[in-house]
């Protein structure tokens, strides 16, 4: 009998021995960033299409090296401009979506510490009286004996373990991690488009500005048309169909001049509720945007992939989704969990601490609870597959936010380069037509056209000045998604300019630029990095050095 026994505790004790050998063994894939084939070599491009290298350079091939978390600076410095600092600095401090944001943060990371709670035992303690009356017959006594209820003291303390089979347990909480990574790398990123948004609020704000001096002055000067013309009526020298149409004309600037006052109203209140206020507490005066141009160096796409925040945050997505693998794999093993609890029992409070109330229960055989899956209907491989599923939407998904953020690059590249000539050709026509309006009313003075033609000069000269005025807006809109759509984090170095021209200044990254005050969101630390992150560790990018 005694043999027998001490070969079932020997084999009790090998199979506990053998599944705790299995502890905190991963069953999730060996996670890697999927590569990335942009280009017909497999691989990110060499350049970007609108970034053309100098003739005789060419582009060398650079590991993509995570620099998500790198501080960014303050990169909308570039511009010069102490008011728009001021904005940025006041949304960084009072938006609420970045709060929200930050709050979100702070979520995930409670999620992360739970799920890592996991990894340790669980300890609880309780005290208290219990009042039992046993049954009759559950002492095998005869019907109607009176079996006196006791009390019964209790002082004890409890602890469970689930022992970590297969890596469950570890890549719930490797899950966590990532989940929380990505939630910090959301935070960059609506932190990032925050700071655009504002930017561009400000400068269309700007331009609507801009628009408005243009009505006022051209309002002006057709208020003086229709007194020359009426004037002229007074005199007999015209006749009264010149004077109505130097009215609609003015009328029709008037108009116009109330449309865009519409706009900038809404626009003001717009940047108001970006910078954290309500609109009756803001007011911005007019200040007409002054021309500015701003080299960005597009850089190596391999930097695009290591500074998005956005893709950061899909690649983060991608870690989690491959550890949950290894949960749904682990369901597919036996768990284990340890129990046992210890402390005193008495029936009377006096006697509860004495040392031969002592009482207790202990695993792993007594307390130790082994499950084993038998059969469940399919439930855990609809789970496998699910998550197998959710890794290849993720998957996708990071690589689709690759190539979105190529063309956002490539997109504003483009739009710069043409918007700079298209501005030149601009400038052209607004001179040429401010002098045809000119001569124009030179000649109407002198009797020899007709009124009709002074207008359809003056709605020229307006039309042409609009539209510079637009073209100024859109070319300062398209610099800021560039820096947007690169990542931010550049440093502006002025270059000097010859006077009477455009401030102009020349952009180079600086990725060890000094951060800016981490925002008043109720958080602190999201600006740094919370971990490692695989933003585009493993992606081969080309560029130009």
């Amino acid at each position: 009998m005694q043999l027998q026994w001490i070969k079932r505790s020997l084999g009790v004790s090998s199979l506990l021995g053998a599944l705790l050998v299995t502890a905190g063994c991963s069953m999730a894939p060996t996670y890697e960033v999927p590569k990335v084939s942009l280009s017909t070599q497999g691989g990110t491009p060499t350049a970007f299409k609108e970034a053309a290298l100098p003739a005789g350079e060419a582009g060398t091939w650079k590991p993509a090296e995570p620099a998500e978390a790198v501080a960014r600076g303050q990169w909308w410095k570039v511009f010069g401009d102490a008011t728009l600092d001021k904005f940025e600095q006041d949304a960084l401090s009072a938006n609420q979506n970045l709060k929200a944001a930050a709050a979100r943060v702070l979520e995930a990371r409670g999620v992360q510490r739970q799920a890592r709670a996991a990894l340790f035992p669980t300890l609880d303690a309780g005290f208290g009286p219990s009042r039992q009356k046993i049954s009759p017959a559950s002492q095998m006594q005869p019907d109607g004996t009176n079996i006196a209820p006791y009390t019964l003291w209790r002082a004890q303390a409890s602890v469970g373990y689930e022992v970590d089979l297969f890596g469950r347990v570890s890549d719930s909480v490797a899950a966590a991690r990532a989940d929380a990574e990505q939630s910090e790398a959301l935070y960059r990123s609506v932190q990032l488009a925050l700071q655009a948004d504002v930017a561009q609020n400000y400068f269309n704000l700007r331009e609507l500005d801009g628009e408005q001096a243009l009505y006022a002055q051209t309002v002006k000067l057709r208020e003086e048309a229709l007194k020359l013309v009426q004037r002229r009526f007074a005199e007999g020298d015209i006749g009264e169909l010149d004077v109505a149409r130097a009215k609609a004309e003015l009328a029709t600037a008037q108009s116009d001049a109330l449309a865009v006052a519409r706009l900038r109203a809404a626009s003001e209140h717009s940047l108001a509720i970006l910078l954290g206020k309500a609109p009756a507490e803001f007011t911005f005066s007019p200040a007409p945007l002054v021309p500015v141009t701003v080299r960005i160096p597009a850089g190596l796409p391999s930097a695009l992939l290591e500074r998005r925040p956005d893709i950061a945050a899909a690649e983060r997505a991608m870690a989690a989704a491959n550890a949950r693998i290894g949960v749904a794999k682990a369901a597919f093993f036996p768990s284990l969990s340890l129990t046992g609890s210890g402390g005193f029992e008495a029936a009377t409070l006096g006697d509860l601490f004495n040392w031969s109330s002592r009482t207790f229960l202990l695993g792993p055989v007594v307390g130790g609870l082994l499950s084993m899956p038998i059969f469940d209907g399919g439930a855990r491989s609809g789970n496998l597959s699910r998550a197998r599923a959710l890794y290849e939407e993720d998957v996708a998904n990071y690589r689709q936010q690759v190539l979105v953020a190529f063309r956002e690059v490539e997109d504003n590249l483009s739009n710069l380069r043409l918007l700079a000539e298209q501005t030149q050709a601009q400038n052209d026509a607004v001179k040429a037509s401010s002098r045809a309006a000119q001569l124009s009313r030179m000649q109407y003075q002198e009797g020899s056209i007709a009124y009709l033609d002074v207008i359809d000069a003056e709605r020229t000269v307006l039309q042409t000045q609009r539209s510079a005025v637009q073209l100024a807006g859109a070319q300062a809109v398209s610099t800021v998604n560039l820096i947007r759509a690169l990542g931010g984090g550049w440093d502006p170095a002025p270059v000097a300019n010859a006077p009477g021209t455009p401030q102009t200044a020349n952009a180079s990254i600086a990725p060890n630029a000094p951060a800016h005050a981490t925002p008043a969101a109720g958080i602190s630390g999201i600006s740094g990095t919370s971990g490692t992150s695989g933003t585009s560790g493993t992606v081969g990018a080309a560029g130009a050095t």
